[in-house]
């Protein structure tokens, strides 16, 4: 079984040992470490909790940095759920120290600690991958398989929108989500590019418009209430994308919107033969929305009462498309799991570097091309990895 060190014991931290604990049965969860004690504590003291309730899982140890996680012979695999902008050290002394890695998104900062990081992973051979695993889940894997199988023809282009007035009205701790690596683009933006590479393959070029609409925010979360955060990444951003395929998609993310909380999430997929409503790239299910022209030419040609139904319906001419695949719910570390799975096995693995790689270049992408006012072509190339199968027991991935 493959043993794992956890470091960072923040907010995000909480679903992962919820599902190390409950879920996937072939990884261990040996060890917490994070900057402030009390967190690892509270860590550990989830999974005694966890142990009471019946699940059968290792006591964590604490350790009392990093370093220490990283020269613990035990411990195969470094799970990076720091900071964004502390993501790059973390995973790059962890390499060092002959640990693979999977790191909570994005990869890096920018393009060249993300450069950095790969060259370093190949030259020691070590797996190196990391979220979102979003992707992963059924909500994503049967819109791959929608698209594969041709049901809305060849893809034409796709429109992605994350609009929200920011995170300081609910989280603990929102600072580093206006600093660097954070803004909703490397916030947001990865469950987005993320599932449109994953379904539409490799963007070859790019251009976006990025801005920072409010220089300062006030914390209205506890415990940081009525405190000031300055901000100093970029708050809305916008931009296209050319892929290989020659689809052409939009994407819009911004912390600086007033928007209802229910429309916050808008991600379509336009092909010659239908439009597919994807659903939120952040959670791992549905809903599913399927618009095709014939589907819409049968309801007009029916019941006038169905008529009168179709416009009451937020979604007048789609139908709702069954999910054809596990993991609905909330299975953050699924991606962590597969890696694992691919360390025992040698098979390749889907949330892997080289998707990070292009996904990172993509969200700094855009704020490159504005500042320098031009379209880019990228330099980072794309496969698209293997789609999920479905396996008999849950918690257990495919060979």
């Amino acid at each position: 079984m493959i043993k794992v060190a956890m470091i960072g014991v923040g907010a995000i931290s909480g679903i992962y040992l919820k599902n190390l604990t409950e879920t996937f049965r072939e990884v261990s969860l040996i060890g917490v470490c994070d900057l402030i004690p009390e967190r690892a504590e509270k860590g550990v003291a989830f999974v005694k909790e966890q142990q009471k309730k019946g699940f059968q899982c290792a006591t964590p140890k604490i350790y009392k940095d990093m370093y220490e996680a990283f020269n613990d012979p035990e411990v195969d695999v470094v799970l990076n759920i720091t900071r964004p902008y502390e993501h790059y050290e973390v995973t790059k002394q962890a390499l060092l120290h002959g640990k693979h890695v999977f790191s909570e998104k994005p990869l890096a900062a920018d393009m060249e600690e993300g450069d950095e990081l790969i060259e370093l992973a190949r030259k020691t051979g070590l797996h190196m991958g990391g979220a979102p695993d979003t992707f992963m889940g059924a909500g994503i894997q049967t819109c791959r398989k929608l698209i594969d199988d041709g049901v809305i023809g060849d893809v034409i282009g796709a429109e992605c929108a994350m609009i929200c007035h920011g995170h300081e009205t609910w989280h603990p701790d929102p600072e580093f989500y206006y600093k660097r690596g954070g803004g909703p683009m490397m916030d947001m933006g990865p469950y987005y590019v993320t599932a449109l590479v994953h379904l539409l393959g490799q963007v070859d070029a790019l251009q976006g418009f990025t801005k920072a609409s409010f220089p300062e925010r006030t914390i209205t979360s506890q415990p940081h209430y009525g405190e000031k955060i300055q901000v100093d990444v970029d708050t809305y951003l916008t931009g296209q994308m050319r892929f290989s395929s020659g689809a052409i998609a939009t994407l819009f993310t911004t912390f600086d919107v007033y928007y209802p909380p229910f429309k916050q999430a808008d991600f379509k997929i336009f092909g010659t033969k239908g439009t597919l409503l994807v659903p939120d790239p952040n959670t791992f299910g549905g809903p599913i929305r399927l618009f095709r022209p014939e589907d819409q030419e049968m309801r007009i040609m029916g019941d006038p009462a169905l008529r009168q139904a179709a416009m009451n319906d937020p979604y007048p001419g789609y139908r709702e498309v069954p999910l054809m695949f596990d993991y609905r719910e909330n299975s953050r570390a699924l991606g962590l799991s597969d890696m694992c799975k691919a360390i025992e096995t040698g098979r390749p693995f889907r949330a892997n570097s080289q998707q990070q790689h292009h996904v990172l270049e993509i969200l700094t992408g855009f704020g490159k091309s504005s500042r320098e006012g031009r379209a880019l072509s990228l330099k980072t190339k794309y496969e698209r990895t293997m789609p999920m199968k479905n396996n008999p027991m849950h918690g257990i991935l495919d060979e």
